[in-house]
């Protein structure tokens, strides 16, 4: 009798224990969950120039540290230099041909239009006195009709002269046509645009650092031909230093962008970070049935960046590609 009794109080221990150790087991398997494995990825800032030459000056070595604005390298100014100089100077000469059109007629030739309208004033004076005393002797018969038509002639050229010249002088003071100086102004600006064109281009033969952060890698050496667009120099700014760590299905659904978390590496002292990105597709699905055991299995990407005021402080130590754990 006891010993039916015996084998179900040792079969309630053993599930006990059973139970006891499945709860431990699921206690640890939370925890490993909420700790996972990651790394530090960077992204890269590679600054080039739109304009081709040869290197002439690098200014930084790979592992140095630069603050915004300090200059990176320099590609020889030929030729961005002789098309800037001839801009310039086709800007000058359609500056001045756009004045000269607005001023009119010089001084000397003004004066000079003035002095022979005098002239024709006083040979018009000259013709009517003529006219005058032909006309009187016409009347007494010692002047032929012929005389009279020619003198009457002369004193209408010459008042003719005298209204052409002042003309000459209202137009000598208007400077050029009103199309000329509109064509002129066109010239200018077109002639404006090119020079800052040329100027821009010659303003991209050097490149200065977009943002604070360390100098990665250079990619040309002094001396080499680096064409339009190459990248010279990889930069990694603070900011742009990010973790990447993959979790399971289970977790990533509870994860949401702006979440905190916190970043720690052998040696490094801890670091917070904020969940930038959760992606919503599986790196890694098994060819079986999704089931509740199964779909732990699937692995999502999950990005966070370093909490603002701690980045710069992480960048120096914590490199791309350095192992650490995530701590959700």
């Amino acid at each position: 009798m006891n010993d039916p009794f015996r084998k179900l109080e040792r079969l309630a221990g053993w599930l006990a224990a059973l139970g006891v150790l499945v709860l431990a087991v699921g206690c640890g398997r939370e925890t490993a969950v909420n700790r996972l494995p990651g790394y530090v990825e960077g992204e890269w800032v590679y600054v080039a120039a739109p304009v081709a030459g040869t290197l002439a000056e690098l200014n930084v070595r790979r592992g140095d540290t630069v603050a915004a604005g300090a200059a990176l390298f320099r590609l020889s100014p030929e030729p961005e230099e002789l098309v800037w100089r001839e801009a310039s100077e086709r800007l000058r000469q359609a500056a001045a041909r756009l004045a000269d059109l607005r001023k009119g007629v010089r001084p000397s030739e003004r004066a000079e239009l003035e002095a022979r309208l005098e002239q024709a004033r006083a040979a018009a004076r000259f013709s009517l006195a003529e006219q005058e005393r032909v006309e009187k002797l016409a009347g007494q018969g010692a002047a032929t009709l012929s005389d009279r038509d020619q003198i009457r002639t002369l004193r209408d050229h010459d008042r003719a002269q005298i209204t052409a010249l002042e003309a000459q002088l209202v137009t000598s003071g208007l400077g050029g046509r009103e199309d000329a100086v509109r064509a002129a102004e066109a010239e200018v600006e077109a002639a404006t645009a090119a020079v800052a064109q040329a100027d821009w281009r010659r303003a991209q033969k050097r490149q200065a650092a977009p943002a604070a952060g360390g100098v990665h890698d250079t990619l040309f050496r002094v001396g080499e031909w680096v064409p339009a667009g190459a990248p010279v120099v990889a930069l990694l700014p603070p900011a742009n230093v990010k973790v990447r760590v993959f979790v399971p299905e289970p977790l990533a659904a509870t994860l949401k962008p702006g979440q905190a978390v916190r970043v720690t590496a052998d040696g490094l002292a801890p670091r917070p970070a904020t969940v930038a990105f959760v992606s919503d597709r599986a790196e890694f699905t098994p060819p079986v049935l999704y089931s509740r055991d199964n779909r732990a299995k699937l692995v999502f990407l999950v990005e966070a960046r370093f909490a603002d005021g701690a980045a710069a402080a992480a960048a120096p130590m914590w490199k791309p590609g350095l192992p650490v754990e995530v701590e959700f």
